[in-house]
């Protein structure tokens, strides 16, 4: 966040003496990036609702999301919390971290931003996997799919 904050004002500077477009909307894509929160430790019960509710106090919410599982449906236990304002953000993260919500201490942050492009996934998966062989193998397996 500190690192944000004096950025953000090194761009300030350089848009007040230069007056360039491209600059200030930078500085405009910084800022929005700043007012993202990272949400840890959640309870499972807690819902997009609840987590809205809970940060609600601190400024206007533009989002507020649980992530789930997409196959169970169920809660991942971390979620992320989007403010209208930097000061917003800052108040709440400050606020928030390390309190109690639905029985569970809450870890606080500004939220990284994910590097686009594809994601990979590892494992061993279709490659022979685990050991080396696949189904059917000599080691025990069904003799086929």
């Amino acid at each position: 966040m500190a690192f944000c904050n004096k950025l953000g004002g090194l761009l300030r500077n350089t848009v007040s003496h230069n007056a360039q477009a491209p600059v200030s909307s930078m500085l405009g894509s910084l800022r929005y990036m700043s007012t993202k929160l990272f949400v840890g430790g959640l309870s499972w019960g807690t819902d997009d609702q609840s987590l809205r509710d809970a940060f609600s106090t601190y400024g206007e919410i533009t989002d507020a999301r649980v992530i789930v599982d997409r196959d169970s449906g169920r809660s991942r236990g971390f979620g992320f919390v989007n403010f209208s304002s930097e000061e917003s953000a800052t108040a709440a993260m400050s606020g928030m971290d390390g309190q109690e919500l639905h029985g569970r201490n809450i870890r606080v942050s500004a939220a990284n931003e994910r590097p686009s492009g594809p994601r990979s996934f590892g494992g061993g998966y279709g490659g022979g996997g685990y050991g080396g062989g696949g189904y059917g193998d000599a080691a025990g397996g069904s003799g086929g799919y």
